[in-house]
């Protein structure tokens, strides 16, 4: 019976762990390894694009609200100067804020009385030019290599006249109505906006800023001056190269007698705050009136203008103009500029581009006035590919 007695346990050499522990160290090297960091780092990557996702989708929701406001703070910032000097000269905050909206609203109005009257008084003359040009265009598309006959272009002509007169033309017309009203309740948020951030700017973003202290509060003042500087920057800057713009090819217009020659030439100044494509866009408008009115000579001359204004803006005034306020590469501009078309259409295009500048200027200052964020700082000498 003794071979087959049990001999008393003796003590184990081992770390005794509970199962809770083991659980918890596998869970723990299951979310430290590299496979586990990597999905931590998508995890957050699809939460921020989420949240991403969710706020531009609110904005385009409340784009009558929030265009008008954007651009209320973009004119705000490039009347800021203007504003603070009028302050220093003795002027009381208020009137010099009135001074600066009537100013504005003027401006604004002269353009949109330019272009009216200009269209008012020269739409004859062109609606003729336009006529022949297409009696023209008619007759290469029979006579020439396309060998297009009386009865395809008939048939075109009906299905025009057909869709004018369809459902989806009335539709679109009534949409028509429902986005002027939308503009002019827009225009007036717009005016009202503007008012108060030009006269209480700062007490706002002040007011904006009281829950945050310290380090925090001392960030959030320099992206309220960061964001100030930039958007004024930018407006200012691309006001200047857009009126030197508009200045040389409208001369180049009315020397050649090209009708609408004013529409033109604000058009053109519109469209130069779109940056890469707007000039382009604007010059081949040009380029086709002067085809239709004046014929092929006028035209190719309209083409050389746009080209030598446009080197012009991209070789001197961009450079000096706009390197301060604007210091994006080319694809970021592009790369911003179509993301903004296609959120918010034509608006979309032109605000896309200050925005994101505003958004690298406070990458940059994001640690101190000359500290950018940890991953935007340079860690080693750049080479040139």
């Amino acid at each position: 019976m003794a071979l087959f007695r049990r001999s008393p346990p003796q003590p184990s050499t081992e770390p005794v762990e509970s199962r809770g522990s083991v659980t918890w160290a596998a869970q723990r090297t299951l979310w430290t390894d590299s496979f586990g960091r990597l999905a931590t780092r998508c995890l957050q990557i699809v939460l921020v694009v989420a949240i991403a996702a969710g706020v531009v989708f609110a904005m385009t929701q409340l784009s009558l609200v929030v265009i008008p406001v954007v651009l209320a703070l973009i004119f705000a910032s490039a009347m800021y100067p203007f504003l603070e000097l009028m302050r220093r000269r003795g002027l009381p905050s208020i009137l010099a804020t009135w001074i600066a909206l009537v100013a504005i609203i003027v401006i604004l109005g002269l353009v949109v009385w330019l272009i009216v009257s200009a269209v008012a008084n020269q739409a004859g003359a062109l609606a003729k030019q336009a006529v022949k040009g297409l009696d023209e265009l008619q007759s290469y598309a029979k006579d020439g290599p396309f060998h297009i006959s009386d009865k395809q272009i008939q048939q075109a002509v009906d299905a025009i006249s057909h869709f004018v007169q369809s459902s989806q033309f009335s539709s679109g017309a009534l949409a028509g109505v429902s986005a002027a009203t939308s503009f002019v309740t827009g225009l007036a948020l717009f005016v009202v906006v503007l008012f108060f951030f030009m006269k209480d700017g700062p007490k706002i973003w002040g007011f904006l800023l009281r829950p945050f202290e310290g380090g925090q509060y001392e960030r959030a003042v320099r992206i309220g001056a960061k964001t100030v500087s930039t958007m004024g920057g930018y407006v200012r800057g691309t006001a200047t190269v857009a009126l030197v713009d508009a200045l040389g090819i409208g001369i180049g217009l009315f020397i050649l007698r090209v009708p609408l020659a004013i529409p033109l030439s604000v058009f053109v100044f519109i469209s130069a705050f779109v940056p890469l494509v707007g000039a382009t866009v604007a010059g081949i408008l040009a380029a086709l009136v002067a085809l239709v009115a004046n014929g092929p000579v006028a035209a190719i001359v309209v083409v050389a203008i746009v080209i030598a204004v446009n080197q012009l803006e991209g070789n001197f005034l961009q450079p000096v103009v706009m390197a301060r306020s604007l210091k994006l590469h080319p694809l970021v501009v592009l790369l911003a500029l179509t993301a903004g078309t296609l959120l918010g259409g034509i608006i979309g295009a032109i605000l896309s581009v200050p925005v994101a500048a505003v958004a690298w200027g406070i990458v940059t200052i994001w640690n101190g006035p000359t500290q950018p964020a940890e991953f935007a700082r340079q860690k080693r000498p750049e080479r040139e590919m």
